[in-house]
């Protein structure tokens, strides 16, 4: 009988087909393990993108609702610099109004019958302030109407008191100098005499 020859480094098929299974058991199991660890990596990746677009998203509203605070404050400043910018150029030319107004009471009644020359100089400075009064009404420039009112600290100073029990106390019964009112803000408070005394 002869005796099989086996020779070096040969392994049988049997042990041959079962080694290489396992080594496919070995790769699927490798592979397997890639697949998962990917997987997870690419959930964090996935997490860690959402969270940096909720960060951007937020970011951008806020810069959004900063930008638009902004616009509105720039309207609103240049809202006012139209409506208040003649403030000072106005204040200045109530002094005017009120010389125009004090010629215009300067000249009595029974002055006004006698001297023609008067009564036409009268009517003069009368339509002068009535211009003066209508470039003022253009600008938003109002009188602050104060006779027969009570007073009132944002819009008149009191500059004497006057025993009357016949009206209220604080009733306004002069004025020295007209206030004015340049669109919703006070240009200047009129000068006033109010009453003392009254219920």
């Amino acid at each position: 009988m002869k005796k099989e020859k086996i020779v070096d480094n040969q392994i049988p098929e049997e042990i041959q087909a079962s080694e290489d299974d396992e080594n496919t058991t070995e790769s699927i199991a490798e592979n397997t393990e890639n697949e998962e660890e990917e997987v997870i990596d690419f959930s964090q990746e996935i997490e860690k993108l959402k969270a940096e677009n909720l960060s951007l998203k937020n970011e951008f509203l806020r810069a959004y609702a900063d930008a638009e605070n902004t616009k509105k404050r720039c309207a609103q400043e240049i809202e006012k610099n139209t409506k208040y910018a003649i403030s000072s150029f106005a204040k200045d030319l109530l002094t005017v109004a009120d010389n125009l107004h004090r010629a215009i009471e300067a000249l009595p009644e029974a002055e006004k019958a006698k001297c023609e020359e008067a009564k036409n100089l009268l009517k003069g400075v009368e339509l002068t302030e009535a211009e003066l009064m209508k470039v003022f009404k253009k600008f938003g420039i109002q009188k602050v109407e104060s006779l027969g009112k009570v007073f009132d600290p944002n819009y008149q100073r009191v500059i004497q008191e006057v025993e009357d029990k016949e009206k209220p106390a604080g009733t306004i019964i002069a004025e020295l100098q007209t206030g004015y009112m340049i669109n919703d803000r006070i240009l200047r408070e009129a000068m006033v005499v109010v009453t003392k005394g009254g219920d």
